[in-house]
C-alpha cells in the first residue's frame, strides 16, 4: 500500500495549530525531521506539495516569510523536492523558542499532538502488508539526532503509545510495528480516514489468512486420507493374496473388494458406493486392518 503514508498525511494536514505554542511545537518537529540550522536561520526540505504548503502557512503564522531556494525533480519517485530557507532575526528567535518549548511539551498535550503530527508530516512513513511480500505493518519517523527521536518516543508514551528506537545510517528512527500499535497511533493523532483503511486492510488480510488456513487444513486432510487409503489397499491386497479375504464374513469381504476396486475414493464416497454410513464403513475398515495386523504377526 504505497500511498498509505500520503493518506495519513492528508488526514494530519487537516489539523492546523490555533495557538503559538502549537505552532512552535509543529515547527520544532519539522526542524527535527526535515530541517537544518544555518548561521542566519534554517532550511526545511519537503517532498510533498501539501506538506510544503503546510510549512509555508506555519512559518507565516509565526511571523516568518519562507523563501523557496531550490526545486528539484526526483524522476524515480516522480515528485518535487522543495527547499525552503527562513532567515533573519525573527527566524532565529523562533528557533530559540522551539528549543525552550521542548522541555514543556509533556505538560501541554495539545502542543504535544501538534509536534507528533508535524513529525510524521516531516519524516514519517507507514507501510502495510502486501500479498506475496515479506513486509508487515510498520510506522516510523526519521530524526536527525537521537535526542529528538527519544523525545518523540517520550511524547508517544504520554499518550500510552510505545515506540522503539533504532539508528539508521546518520539518522535515528522511532517506530511501531504491530497493527494494533499503528491503529492506536492513528487514533490518537486523529488520522481517522487512514484508520478506517487500516481496519479494512487488516480485515481483508484476516479473511485471506483464514482461507489459507482452511485450504491448508483441507489439503492436509486430503493427504492423510490418501495415505490411509493407500495403506488400506496394500493391506487388503495382502489379505487377498494370502487367501484370508475369502474366509471373511460377507460384509467385510464386500468392503475389502470395494476398496481394492476404488483405491482413490474417500471414505464418504466409498460408503455411498456400498450403501452404508461412513461410521459403519469406518468400523468395517478398522476390523479389516486389525485382521491384517493379526495375520502379519
Amino acid at each position: 500500500m504505497a500511498n498509505f503514508t500520503s493518506e495519513i498525511k492528508r488526514d494530519l494536514l487537516a489539523y492546523f495549530p490555533a495557538t503559538r505554542a502549537g505552532a512552535l511545537a509543529a515547527m520544532a518537529a519539522m526542524l527535527s525531521t526535515s530541517g537544518a540550522l544555518t548561521e542566519n536561520g534554517f532550511i526545511v526540505v519537503s517532498e510533498n506539495e501539501r506538506v510544503a504548503e503546510y510549512f509555508q502557512r506555519l512559518s507565516e503564522a509565526l511571523g516568518i516569510r519562507p523563501e523557496i531556494r531550490e526545486v528539484t525533480r526526483d524522476p524515480k519517485r516522480r515528485r518535487d523536492k522543495i527547499t525552503f530557507f527562513c532567515g533573519g532575526e525573527n527566524a532565529l528567535y523562533v528557533v530559540n523558542e522551539t528549543r525552550a518549548l521542548r522541555a514543556h511539551l509533556e505538560d501541554n498535550s495539545d502542543a504535544a499532538l501538534y509536534y507528533l503530527r508535524a513529525a510524521f508530516l516531516g519524516g514519517g512513513s507507514c507501510t502495510l502488508p502486501r500479498d506475496g511480500a515479506s513486509t508487515g505493518y510498520h510506522l516510523e519517523c526519521v530524526f536527525f539526532t537521537q535526542e529528538r527521536a527519544e523525545e518523540f518516543c517520550d511524547l508517544l508514551a504520554g499518550f500510552e503509545l510505545f515506540g522503539k528506537l533504532v539508528p539508521r545510517g546518520d539518522t535515528f528512527v522511532a517506530y511501531v510495528k504491530s497493527r494494533e500499535a499503528i491503529s492506536d497511533v492513528l487514533s490518537v493523532l486523529g488520522a481517522n480516514n487512514a484508520l478506517k483503511k487500516l481496519d479494512a486492510v487488516s480485515a481483508a488480510r484476516a479473511r485471506t489468512n483464514n482461507e489459507n488456513r482452511i485450504q491448508n487444513c483441507m489439503a492436509g486432510n486430503a493427504d492423510k486420507a490418501a495415505i490411509a487409503s493407500a495403506a488400506q489397499t496394500v493391506a487388503l491386497q495382502k489379505l487377498q493374496e494370502s487367501g484370508t479375504l475369502q474366509t471373511l464374513p460377507e460384509a467385510l469381504r464386500q468392503t475389502a473388494l470395494a476398496r481394492l476396486e476404488n483405491p482413490t475414493l474417500s471414505l464418504s464416497e466409498l460408503a455411498l458406493t456400498l450403501g452404508v454410513s461412513k461410521g459403519g464403513l469406518n468400523h468395517r475398515m478398522r476390523k479389516l486392518m486389525q485382521i491384517y495386523k493379526e495375520t502379519e504377526q
